[in-house]
């Protein structure tokens, strides 16, 4: 059973920074990407950055120079680093894991919300 924890969410002001984790347990294969998508009223839910285990990294064009994933295999965790934070950053975040082999399967955290706002 793959469990995904994020952390980090909150208030912030526009130019501001905030960090995201995402805490996984129960991965049993090697060939999978993990990444953050966000989500706000009214918006389909959007990959925000990815990240996989064959060395491939993807960005939204929005947050590309603001935004840079990164992982701890160690700690089986990946971070997202969030500088220069926009009003249209506000939205809820989901951690992903998508296997890349075997099922194909998808697992997602409950999200953390994050609002940039004077």
């Amino acid at each position: 059973q793959v469990q995904l924890v994020e952390s980090g969410g909150g208030l912030v002001q526009p130019g501001g920074s905030l960090r995201l984790s995402c805490a996984a347990s129960g991965i049993r294969y090697s060939i999978y990407a993990m990444g953050w998508y966000r989500q706000s009223p009214g918006k389909e839910r959007e990959l925000v950055a990815r990240i996989s285990t064959v060395g491939s990294i993807n960005y939204a064009d929005s947050v590309k120079g603001r935004f840079t994933i990164s992982g701890d295999t160690a700690k089986n965790t990946v971070y997202l680093q969030m500088n220069s934070l926009k009003p249209e950053d506000t939205a809820v975040y989901y951690c992903n894991v998508h296997l890349l082999a075997y099922n194909g399967l998808d697992y997602w955290g409950k999200g953390t919300l994050v609002t940039v706002s004077s």
